[in-house]
């Protein structure tokens, strides 16, 4: 269903009184719609959202009366403000409508300047109430995906295919790797991108609140307060860190998910919401629910798609590309001083372990742009880590520390692991790339296989990329050059 933001739903049971109302709306530009029973008033909202609704507490011949209309347009599209009218009107009924979630009470006979600044009013609040919304979800996160390593191209790949269906997706992956980035890239590129994408931080809110944030609160003294669900509707709810949600909130949740409808604490009838679903989460899923932290009815209707976020590790290709966004981001949304990378930078953050991933790249880069005080590139010195000498004489007096399982072996045998973790290094740093790599370490090719054979060094495919491991079995074989 679409809504019509101008677009107005009278109900009343007097033809005469609701014709009157539409004639002077559609004077002032509006568009309205017409129903004299609850019957009429139903399948109005039920073919199309109106942006406002005029509603008469009493109908005639009508099933429901106004107050049980107006309950079941707040359960439904809480978004809707509605304007009671009421030929009948007492202090009674109109705060029972107030408390029932109705925006104003205006008593037949009514003042038409009065009626028309009262929906004026109430048309301005769900405009502003729907842009503030907006802005909160948008929340300035980015959609955009950066990298071109093999591992990154088939993630996009398998995020691509995803984007134009409603299936729901679990993404699973370390923490910082990009999973909530991934989520938004799938919803920016739906059908579903210009509705929400709310998300649910399952390790943030308290688990005796989860469930009214989720599903909001219903009570005859507040009315109706929506939850995530409500703000999610039409669009997409992204579950993070979705083992971290508690048991309880667990099975209603499955609920939703099998049949679209939730209930609000407190109330009694139950929602409905069209969303479509997207999780993640850094926890072997399988595991918990061996544990019994996690529901496996649920894993199996979230795992509709399961996609692999892969660590930076397995994509330091990217890294050079990653930290250039990064750059050129705080230097626009924080004024930094746009610097770049020298190589020797480049190099060192190849080779550096990245276990907060693409997260921590991002702060590396931001600490380093905040801390240093020059506006030309950025050397391997100013990186967390490495080593700033003290003595006299300069860098070739520094001390060198050993790490200690290197210290405590001979010296062919401390040699070789070197070798191995170094040349590990830089074939994973360039993607698996023999060429390159023979090329940057100053060796023939032919000579860097001989050596990789003799350090049990192999090339294959992992998690969409081309990486270099140490052999676990005698006789696994040598990859083929990648890029050669």
């Amino acid at each position: 269903m679409t809504e019509t933001r101008g677009d107005i739903l009278i109900v009343d049971d007097e033809r005469d009184i609701r014709e009157l109302i539409s004639d002077i709306l559609e004077d002032e530009g509006f568009t309205t719609r017409l129903a004299g029973t609850s019957d009429e008033a139903v399948a109005q909202v039920k073919a199309d959202i109106p942006a406002l609704m005029i509603l008469d507490i009493w109908l005639k011949d009508s099933a429901m009366d106004g107050i049980d209309i107006l309950k079941m347009v707040k359960r439904e599209h809480p978004e809707v403000p509605v304007v009671i009218i009421s030929g009948h009107g007492n202090v009674e009924i109109a705060v029972a409508a107030i408390k029932q979630g109705a925006y104003d009470f205006i008593e037949k006979p009514f003042n038409i300047d009065q009626l028309m600044v009262v929906i004026g009013r109430a048309m301005e609040t769900s405009r502003l109430r729907r842009e503030n919304t907006a802005l909160r979800r948008r929340d300035g996160a980015p959609s955009e995906m950066i990298g071109s390593s093999s591992a990154f191209k088939a993630l996009k790949n398998n995020l691509e295919k995803v984007t134009k269906s409603n299936g729901r997706v679990l993404l699973s992956g370390p923490a910082g790797s990009g999973k909530e980035l991934a989520a938004r890239y799938i919803h920016a590129n739906s059908d579903r991108a210009s509705a929400p994408f709310v998300v649910v931080n399952s390790a943030s809110i308290e688990a005796d609140r989860m469930e009214e944030v989720l599903f909001g609160r219903e009570s005859a003294e507040r009315g109706i307060e929506p939850g995530l669900l409500d703000e999610a509707n039409g669009g997409v709810i992204y579950f993070d860190e979705v083992a971290d949600m508690p048991l309880g909130t667990q099975s209603k949740i499955l609920r939703v998910l099998v049949d679209q409808r939730f209930q609000r604490v407190g109330g009694n009838d139950k929602a409905s919401v069209d969303i479509r679903v997207i999780s993640s989460s850094n926890k072997d899923l399988q595991a918990e629910i061996e544990a019994g932290s996690f529901r496996e009815e649920l894993f199996h209707r979230l795992n509709v798609v399961p996609i692999t976020v892969p660590a930076l590790s397995e994509r330091r290709e990217d890294i050079p590309q990653l930290a250039q966004h990064f750059l050129e981001m705080f230097n626009r949304e924080q004024g930094l001083n746009l610097r770049e990378l020298s190589e020797d930078a480049e190099a060192m953050l190849q080779a550096m372990g990245w276990p907060g991933n693409v997260r921590q790249l991002k702060n590396v880069i931001e600490r380093v742009l905040i801390l240093g005080d020059g506006t030309g590139p950025i050397s391997s010195g100013e990186l967390p880590g490495a080593d700033h000498g003290a003595g006299e004489e300069g860098a070739a007096d520094q001390a060198v520390t050993l790490p200690t399982a290197l210290a405590t072996l001979p010296l062919r045998e401390a040699r070789e692991a070197f070798e191995r973790e170094y040349l590990l290094t830089q074939i994973n740093r360039f993607g698996g790339n023999i060429s390159r790599t023979a090329n940057f370490v100053g060796m023939e090719r032919s000579a860097l296989h001989r050596k990789l054979k003799s350090l049990g060094v192999v090339t294959g495919n992992k998690a969409g990329a081309r990486v270099a491991y140490v052999a676990e079995e005698p006789g696994d074989e040598q990859g083929e050059d990648v890029g050669a």
